[in-house]
């Protein structure tokens, strides 16, 4: 018999999955002073294939600039121990930087002159490793209050007007939100009836690590071949691409070390032998989008949102990005401090997101096919990249650097990423972000804007301090995601301003309290 968990409050937002997707949202909803539940079905908190070399992750842009903007970006340590990939790209130095379906693009190629970006911004890139950057967001999660449980895979749920019932093994947990964060084979995504729709694999991909009898028949780095393609990083670290149609991923066979000398054989066009086999997984460059993230009280993020080929490593920053977009909203929809459609506004931003990041993993799959025609496109986007203005499109693509939403404005500036503007004292603004509020950036001190923020609740700080470089602005307003909902270059705004103000936060109203945040 099941049995309601028994709790000193109900919860406001239980997450399944405790992954870099769930930890981050439940770090932005307590931030905001949410309840929140992790429920996790694995007993441990790091697998084989987190762990190095397997865990290794490129951090976008924007991932970067979240977790600076919450203190956290210090407290990841394997970024300190590498250099900068890009530090030298002024300089003219030619490294590689990233890749395009395994096309390399250099940082001497790379015109970041075209980007536009403020001295002391954070990284464009960054190393990170998924071991690291969970236990760093687990830390931070526990410590804002939020409760994980491990060893809880949540087997159903359904909601009704006001709350959602989650069923974990032989317990139930009441929470008034259910946020699915629980990866590509979504078991919230599945019973919460959402639609998931794109295309089928071209390929099955293999991770392994293997004992090779005979290493020197491989070569090392990315190799294309007549049959596929095979990566190998360091010896015995495989990544494998068989275009098969996803044929033997689909099987769910186990994976034997005879059946990875088979396939890395017909690859390779070697007689290889891997004498022992100690990790494989398989996975596939299926591409699938939720077409809404929002079903009543139950949202998705992540993985379980949309999936698609890891070619290019977007998919961590992709569903990171959905968790800052997507806290701020339902804690002010929680707090009753949020205005109509704020919470549907998460599908209506990252949706578009997640469809350019599945167009761009397909079009990679696409000059990789072991084809004439796909080995003749790879010729041409070969050249491409090869030149300044390609490699600068390209590593910007990858990492995220023109990424915007489509609000309505008519300053450039609009929907983008607030620049990092530094202060007087040596502050940043980005440093000045760590509660989560919004902010409206004065560089004129206006009383009248200063009067025009006291009027929303708390949500928003207002700073008059004058920067560095202020880019000729006059006044940015900033939401708590770090995104620029307005900004003006001179004076004669106080009804745009309020009119924008009003479509991102809560004025002095009288509200009606049906749900608050213990």
């Amino acid at each position: 018999m099941k049995t309601i968990a028994q709790n000193h409050f109900p919860y406001d937002v239980i997450i399944s999955g405790a992954g870099p997707v769930g930890l981050f949202l439940a770090c932005e909803l307590a931030l905001a002073k949410c309840a929140v539940l992790i429920l996790e079905k694995a007993t441990e908190p790091h697998s084989l294939l987190k762990q190095l070399p397997f865990g290794i992750r490129g951090l976008s842009t924007p991932t970067i600039e979240a977790l600076y903007r919450r203190g956290l970006l210090n407290e990841l340590e394997i970024h300190k121990r590498l250099k900068n990939p890009h530090a030298n790209a002024a300089q003219g130095a030619r490294r590689q930087a990233g890749h395009f379906a395994g096309i390399p693009f250099h940082d001497g190629d790379i015109d970041i002159s075209q980007w536009k970006r403020l001295p002391g911004s954070t990284s464009t890139s960054l190393i990170s490793e998924m071991q690291e950057l969970e236990t760093v967001l687990a830390r931070r999660a526990e410590n804002l209050g939020v409760t994980i449980k491990r060893g809880f895979a949540i087997t159903g749920f359904h909601q009704t007007e006001n709350d959602v019932i989650v069923q974990a093994g032989d317990q139930s947990f009441k929470g008034r939100w259910l946020a699915g964060c629980d990866g590509s084979r979504s078991v919230v995504r599945k019973t919460g009836g959402f639609e998931f729709a794109g295309t089928e694999p071209e390929f099955t991909g293999y991770t392994t690590l293997v004992d090779i009898a005979d290493p020197e028949k491989l070569k090392l780095g990315r190799n294309l071949t007549a049959t596929g393609m095979y990566l190998q990083s360091q010896p015995g670290y495989l990544l494998i691409q068989d275009f098969d149609g996803g044929a033997f991923h689909h099987t769910q066979k186990p994976i034997t070390a005879q059946h990875v000398q088979e396939v890395i054989r017909r690859i390779s066009g070697t007689d290889v032998t891997i004498s022992a086999l100690h990790i494989a997984t398989t996975w596939t460059d299926r591409a699938r989008q939720a077409t809404m993230y929002r079903n009543g009280r139950v949202l998705l993020a992540g993985d379980a949102a949309h999936i698609h080929s890891p070619l290019g490593g977007q998919g961590l920053n992709l569903g990171l990005g959905d968790a800052m977009n997507l806290g701020w909203k339902l804690a002010a929809t929680i707090h009753n401090k949020a205005p109509e459609g704020l919470l549907d506004s998460y599908h209506t931003e990252r949706h578009p997101i997640g469809a350019q990041v599945l167009d761009w993993s397909r079009a990679q799959v696409a000059i990789m096919k072991p084809d004439l025609s796909s080995r003749a496109l790879n010729a041409v986007v070969r050249d491409l990249i090869n030149t300044r203005d390609g490699a600068t499109y390209f590593a910007a693509r990858v990492w995220g650097i023109f990424m915007h939403y489509d609000l309505d404005g008519n300053h450039p500036l609009t929907g983008y990423s607030v620049p990092n503007f530094e202060f007087e004292d040596g502050t940043t603004i980005g440093e000045l972000m760590q509660d989560g509020m919004g902010i409206l950036l004065d560089f004129d001190n206006n009383a009248l804007r200063k009067k025009l923020v006291n009027t929303y609740n708390n949500q928003i700080r207002y700073i008059s301090n004058p920067a560095k470089e202020q880019l000729g602005l006059s006044a940015v307003l900033i939401r708590p995601d770090g995104i620029v909902a307005w900004a003006s270059d001179n004076t004669t705004d106080g009804n745009e301003l309020q009119q924008t103000m009003d479509r991102w936060f809560t004025g002095n109203t009288e509200i009606n309290n049906k749900e608050s945040c213990r």
